[in-house]
């Protein structure tokens, strides 16, 4: 099994998604026998975002560079992925690597009864931080914005772990940290 591990946020060893990534990945290596595990940092190691010369595949260093990302992410059984909100969105960071995942033919196809996602069978796990209690509410373009993205890929096995209003306060960002150290997925589901 092949667990994608990617973290999109700027700060570092301060980023709260990235301590809630870090703690389901942990978990999953503790709890599945010889999981192969592939990381990206997507501030460290950013894309370029889409160009005219991207979408026409004329840079032949840039073409490779997308299909390498592409072919990550469809070897992937599991992602596991550092969604923080930035001004009420995703990083732009992770928003170039959807760029490169959301490709037409490979991950999805337009039929005559509509759009068809290509890469059902994987399961994300999203670790989504905010400094304000943005969860649930009008305010967050996060979830709702994964929920869509992925779901069009034809991913339905989709889980959010949380930790809002982490810039409230350090008590509540303490509480909020360990509320989802408390709430993550099992790797392994019970047969129902």
């Amino acid at each position: 099994m092949t667990l994608l591990h990617l973290d999109s946020s700027a700060l570092g060893d301060h980023s709260v998604s990235r301590q809630l990534t870090a703690a389901i990945v942990a978990r999953w290596q503790a709890r599945v026998p010889g999981l192969d595990v592939q990381y990206r940092d997507l501030d460290r190691d950013p894309l370029p975002h889409l160009s005219a010369q991207t979408l026409a595949g004329t840079d032949e260093l840039e073409r490779a560079r997308g299909e390498a990302v592409l072919q990550q992410f469809l070897d992937a059984d599991v992602i596991v992925l550092g969604a923080p909100m930035y001004n009420f969105g995703i990083p732009s960071s992770l928003k170039a690597w959807i760029d490169r995942v959301a490709v037409n033919g490979r991950t999805f196809r337009y039929t005559a009864h509509g759009p068809e996602g290509l890469a059902r069978g994987k399961r994300v796990i999203v670790a989504a931080s905010a400094g304000g209690p943005h969860g649930g509410q009008p305010t967050d373009f996060v979830e709702p914005y994964l929920r869509q993205v992925f779901g069009f890929l034809g991913i339905t096995d989709l889980e959010f772990v949380r930790a809002d209003g982490v810039g409230v306060s350090p008590g509540q960002r303490e509480a909020s940290i360990a509320h989802a150290l408390a709430h993550l997925p099992e790797p392994l589901r019970k047969a129902a």
